[in-house]
Parts: structure tokens; sequence; C-alpha cells
């Protein structure tokens, strides 16, 4: 009998928003011929929870309330798409994780990091990616790439500014520098292909070449 599949690989694309992330997750995912996910939203029931956090006509919501219903959206994701994707072997490239919810409710909106760190883990069950790739450009870069995509004030958390949004790049690239061995820092102001290229080589350097891919 064959025995159990390998653990797959989690790999999240984290940076503010108008940085590029989408793009590159998506790109990452057709390269390794991994499952594209995201946060938040990426079921039925955080649909509805996508809504309440980032809708601009919701209601308002305490900090608290924000980082729990974040936490809920990333329970049910972990449960129904990405521990049984990982289960089954495969390969999951997610449009944020953990990290963003550090970088925003906590660096963003000031909530306690080691209290946040704890419903961070708890919320998804203890897993934590294989490697976080931040796509990093100046807040000004990522506002002019919203406003060109008519997207400027597209969401609530979008709405609240360049002060805020330097506060979460500051949150991003603090845990990077914390966690060095699990976060890959790139230059999100290169050309789209050629960041491809690059995040490919270091992800395939440090873990090799899914089984996907080898087909």
């Amino acid at each position: 009998m064959p025995g159990a599949p390998t653990r797959g690989r989690l790999l999240a694309l984290e940076g503010i928003d108008g940085s590029g992330k989408s793009t590159q997750a998506r790109a990452l995912a057709d390269a390794l011929g991994a499952l594209l996910t995201h946060e938040p939203g990426a079921t039925p029931a955080g649909a509805r929870l996508r809504e309440l956090l980032l809708a601009p006509d919701a209601p308002p919501l305490s900090a608290r309330t924000e980082a729990l219903l974040m936490a809920a959206d990333r329970a049910e994701h972990v449960a129904r798409v990405i521990q049984p994707a990982l289960a089954e072997g495969a390969w999951v490239v997610t449009d944020r994780f953990s990290g963003s919810t550090i970088a925003y409710q906590g660096y963003g909106r000031g909530l306690d990091l080691d209290a946040l760190r704890a419903l961070v883990s708890w919320a998804a069950a203890g897993v934590v990616p294989d490697l976080s790739v931040l796509v990093d450009v100046p807040v000004d870069v990522a506002a002019a790439r919203l406003a060109a995509a008519g997207r400027g004030g597209a969401d609530r958390l979008e709405q609240l500014g360049p002060g805020f949004a330097s506060s979460v790049r500051d949150g991003f690239r603090a845990q990077a520098e914390a966690e060095p061995g699990r976060w890959l820092v790139v230059d999100g102001t290169v050309e789209a292909a050629a960041l491809t290229a690059h995040i490919v080589a270091e992800v395939q350097a440090r873990f090799g070449v899914p089984p996907a891919a080898r087909r």
C-alpha cells in the first residue's frame, strides 16, 4: 500500500493594500501548481465575515471585534481549506494569513501583540506558513496604484489613510526582521514578471519543486 502523502507547504503572500501581493500570489500558485486561496472570505462563512469586516457601509467595529472576526474567518479557512489540502500533500498559496492580523490589528489598531499572537495561533490551530513573502512597497506607491486602479477607499481599512498604512507596513517589516527564517522580503516596485521569477526561485531553493510542478 502506498504511504500517506507528505504534508504540503503553506506559502503566504503579505503586504499593504496596493503592494501587488495578490498578483504575486496568483502567479506563484500558477508557477508551482499550488492551490490559491485568500483571506478574508475564502469560505461561505468567511464571505459573510468579509462583508462585516471590509464593506464601507458595514457597521462600525471596535478593534477587538475586528480582530475576533478576522480570527473567526481564519479558523474556518484553516479547517475547511488549508488543513485538508496540506494533509493531501498539496502546496497552498494564500493571499494573506496570520501576518496580516498582527500587522493590521496589532500595529495598525494598536492591540496588544502578545494577546493577538495567542489568538492568531489558536484560530489557526497552530498552523503557520512555511514561508511568508512580504511584498514591500512604500505607502505612497501603494496609494497611487490603488487610485490608478479605481480602488481609492475601496474598503473600510483602505479608507484609514496613509498613517494607518504606514503603521501596518512597519508591522510587516518588524515580523520579517524578527523571523528571517520564516519570511522573505521582496521589492514590490520591481516589474511583476521579474518579481514572480525571483519569488519562485527563492521558494524552490528552500523547499524544492512541488509534486504538481514536476508533471
